[in-house]
């Protein structure tokens, strides 16, 4: 075990943030730390880390354990070094070895004692064991992967801006390697391209990696376990976070069934109680079941989950069947081109994800297709087209010294005043929030203002520039669900994979200059670029061996072909049995089961198991194994299944 927290409480003042609450870190742990905004996933981070003290309970770390902290805390680190060298101060001590090995080198120039000999020898032999040689390969290594070019590599730290100075400082980071790492939002400030390199390279490390993020793509694909912190509380969840929300319904559900029963029980023993508390005969009994009735622990109801608040987008007029057209389209900035004679056409009821690498030119295509960055080339507007735009810059907009809710009422929406509080409230905006200043809020703040202001603006065709920053997961899918029912066209630019494979049927990419079109959802998208990916990879190895090939052509005959193919129907029709015989199996496991979680869920329904807490406590533990092991056992039925498909269309061709 890395760390054990164990029954921790922590206080702001009089909020209690956490309360008798544990967690132990294991090696190798994936976990997604979960809340919503103003839970204290950040803080609970910063108490592992040690920068917060504890009110109650302890906290135990192994021995000599690193741990690795990235956040936006890190945007104050100051310096005119080489992005090479920021990153290359994760290896501290060989650094110092260097510096080391070269006092020695000139001093041997003029005396070579033993003594100094010796001492060389050591260090380069310690030199070598911290991989010195290969730091710098490392590093470039690194930083290339999330995003910088060759060239990028000896400009100064202070040139970038904070988004790619925030990815220098996670390169130094991983490339600590420290026991325990923990990224607040490290997706906030990746492209595309950077979040793959970042998801492979976590994949692979050997440390335990806490995820604070918003990304439901990233923690899908990168974590094993679910940290939930929800009333005060830390909530486990074994699995990814499609687990997470499966098994939290599912316990949602069990407590409902629980806290109802319970309900049940008590209004039973409560008629008992005053039917017979007078009664000379039954009074002993009645006052007892009274104790037993003030002894018993309730069952807590549950709550309603995530508020069921819908954003709704009311479209004005219905445009063209063309909103814009594109005709040889060219945009350079000095001597980088952007954009070079290529064209597009956007439709009526179009819903365009423009995806790619930093740099490319999405927010520049956006701005043109808009109508507001210059450009060679020719762009024809549509007919009856509403256009409104959401993007960073159009936060100048908005009236710093009006309060949000005027900010929202000025704008002429015709929307009632309990409506703008409502759709404030799934951006973040609740009780007399709605009343600051637009002066006083922060960027992430302004943001979601200038957000919640363009979905009120009955337009018919939406631009959208990174909309799901500053977002919390229940607001992303409120906007996603608002998006789906939205009657009018968009094109957004997002890094939010899961946003985009919810909201997009058709996924733009800018190609050495030209935009190139794929007529599907993002997740067909991928597809499609793996199948490519490996028809690209097939010509390599059929002409690494082709010459193999022609020799083997020239000495096999037919009979020995038709042996060949034989023997290959032979193994096929083993591995067929093999495939057979588990599923046979699993299928078995299925059954078992379906009959022992139906068993268990008559036992929870059962009124009289609630009096007994141990007993509660050990039935609903079985039924959520059993549920987890019909879930892993459905899923291999599944894999079997279509592996006997496959060998089975094998045999026949």
């Amino acid at each position: 075990m890395l760390i054990a927290l164990q029954d921790i409480t922590f206080e702001f003042g009089s909020r209690v943030i956490l309360e008798d609450s544990s967690w132990h870190i294991e090696p190798g742990d994936r976990v997604g730390l979960i809340g919503l905004n103003g839970t204290g996933k950040s803080t609970l981070l910063r108490i592992i880390n040690g920068e917060y003290s504890i009110s109650k309970g302890s906290i135990n770390k192994s021995k000599s354990l690193t741990i690795g902290f990235f956040n936006q805390d890190l945007l104050s680190f100051e310096t005119n070094e080489s992005i090479l060298t920021v990153g290359m101060m994760a290896f501290g001590k060989a650094l110092e070895l260097e510096k080391d090995i070269e006092r020695i080198t000139k001093e041997l120039e003029d005396s070579q004692t033993d003594e100094l000999l010796h001492e060389f020898s050591d260090k380069l032999h310690e030199f070598e064991a911290l991989d010195g040689y290969n730091m710098k390969h490392k590093t470039a290594q690194v930083l290339e992967g999330l995003g910088f070019t060759t060239a990028d590599l000896d400009r100064p730290y202070s040139q970038f801006s904070g988004g790619w100075r925030m990815r220098v400082l996670l390169a130094r980071l991983i490339l600590q390697q420290p026991d325990v790492l923990m990224l607040d939002e490290p997706t906030n400030h990746l492209d595309l391209p950077s979040i793959e390199w970042l998801e492979r390279y976590l994949v692979g490390y050997n440390g335990a990696v806490i995820i604070v993020s918003h990304d439901r793509y990233f923690l899908d694909r990168m974590v094993n376990k679910i940290v939930e912190v929800y009333q005060q509380q830390l909530h486990h969840y074994a699995g990814s976070y499609a687990d997470y929300e499966v098994e939290k319904e599912l316990r949602r559900e069990m407590q409902q069934r629980a806290y109802e029963n319970q309900q049940d029980y008590i209004r039973q023993q409560e008629r008992f109680i005053e039917r017979f508390k007078a009664k000379a005969s039954k009074a002993a009994q009645a006052q007892s079941i009274a104790k037993r009735l003030d002894k018993l622990e309730r069952v807590e109801q549950t709550d309603n989950g995530p508020s069921k608040i819908k954003i709704n987008f009311t479209v004005d007029k219905t445009p063209g069947k063309i909103l814009c057209t594109l005709n040889n389209i060219s945009k350079s900035y000095g001597d980088i081109q952007i954009l070079k004679n290529t064209s597009a056409e956007i439709n009526r009821g179009d819903k365009i994800a423009l995806i790619g690498a930093n740099g490319k030119g999405k927010s520049t295509l956006l701005r043109i297709i808009f109508g507001m960055e210059p450009m060679e080339g020719e762009r024809i507007p549509g007919h009856n087209v509403v256009t409104s735009f959401y993007a960073q810059h159009q936060l100048e907009s908005l009236d710093m010294s009006s309060e949000i809710l005027d900010e929202l009422k000025n704008f002429g929406s015709g929307r009632t005043e309990l409506e703008l509080r409502q759709l404030l409230g799934c951006f973040l905006f609740t009780g007399d929030d709605v009343f600051k200043k637009i002066k006083i809020l922060s960027g992430g703040e302004k943001a979601r203002v200038a957000l919640a202001k363009t979905i009120i603006s009955q337009a018919n065709f939406l631009m959208l520039d990174e909309p799901t920053n500053h977002l919390d997961m229940n607001s992303v899918q409120m906007l996603i669900d608002a998006l789906n029912k939205y009657d009018g066209s968009l094109v957004l630019v997002s890094h939010d994979r899961y946003f985009v494979s919810q909201t997009a049927n058709k996924i733009w990419e800018i190609v050495d200059g030209e935009i190139k079109e794929f007529k599907g959802t993002y997740n067909e998208y991928e597809e499609w670029k793996k199948r490519m990916a490996a028809q690209q990879q097939a010509p390599a190895k059929t002409n690494a061996n082709a010459e193999t090939k022609k020799e083997t052509r020239q000495q096999n005959n037919a009979p020995a072909v038709e042996a060949g193919k034989g023997a290959i129907n032979k193994e096929v029709q083993r591995e067929l049995q093999k495939q057979q015989k588990q599923f046979s199996q699993v299928e078995g496991q299925v059954a078992s089961l379906k009959e022992r979680k139906a068993g268990l869920e008559a036992s929870l329904s059962m009124p009289d198991i609630y009096n007994d807490k141990a007993k509660f406590a050990q039935v609903e533990s079985e039924y959520q194994d059993v549920q987890k092991y019909l879930d892993r056992a459905n899923e291999q039925y599944e894999q079997l299944f279509e592996k006997i498909m496959q060998l089975e269309a094998n045999l026949t061709n």
